[in-house]
C-alpha cells in the first residue's frame, strides 16, 4: 500500500502564505494521480486541487484558483500545495490523497488518505 505524510500547516494571518508538502512511500509514486482535500470543523471533506500522473492535467477548486498551486515532485515522491492570499475560509485540515486508477475531484476516487495538517488562517 502506499503511506502519505502530509507537513507545513501552521497559524498564518490572512493574507500570507505556506507551503504544504505530502511525502509519500510504499509504492511507485510515479504511478498515482494525487490529490488535496480540506475538511473544517462540523463541514465535509471538499476537493481543493488534483494532478495527473505526468502533471499534464491540473485542476482547482472555484474557492482557491489563483491562490493556491498544486505540484509534484515524482523523483522525491512529493506532492506540494503552495497556498498564498490565505484567508480565513481556508482554514481546515489539509489531506493528500492518491488514485491509481483517475484523475477526479470525487474523494471517492482515490485510494489513499494522508492523517491530514492543521492549516489555521486568523484574520
Amino acid at each position: 500500500q502506499v503511506q502519505l505524510v502530509e507537513s507545513g500547516g501552521g497559524l498564518v494571518q490572512t493574507g500570507g502564505s505556506l507551503r504544504l508538502s505530502c511525502a509519500a512511500s510504499g509504492r511507485t509514486f510515479s504511478s498515482y494521480a494525487r490529490g488535496w482535500f480540506r475538511q473544517a470543523p462540523g463541514k465535509e471533506r471538499e476537493f481543493v486541487a488534483a494532478i495527473s500522473r505526468s502533471a499534464t492535467r491540473i485542476s482547482y477548486a472555484d474557492s482557491v484558483k489563483g491562490r493556491f498551486s498544486i505540484s509534484r515532485d515524482n523523483a522525491k515522491n512529493t506532492l506540494y500545495l503552495q497556498m498564498n492570499s490565505l484567508k480565513p475560509e481556508d482554514t481546515a485540515v489539509y489531506y493528500c490523497a492518491a488514485s491509481l486508477d483517475s484523475y477526479t475531484s470525487r474523494g471517492d476516487g482515490y485510494d489513499y488518505w494522508g492523517q491530514g495538517t492543521q492549516v489555521t488562517v486568523s484574520s
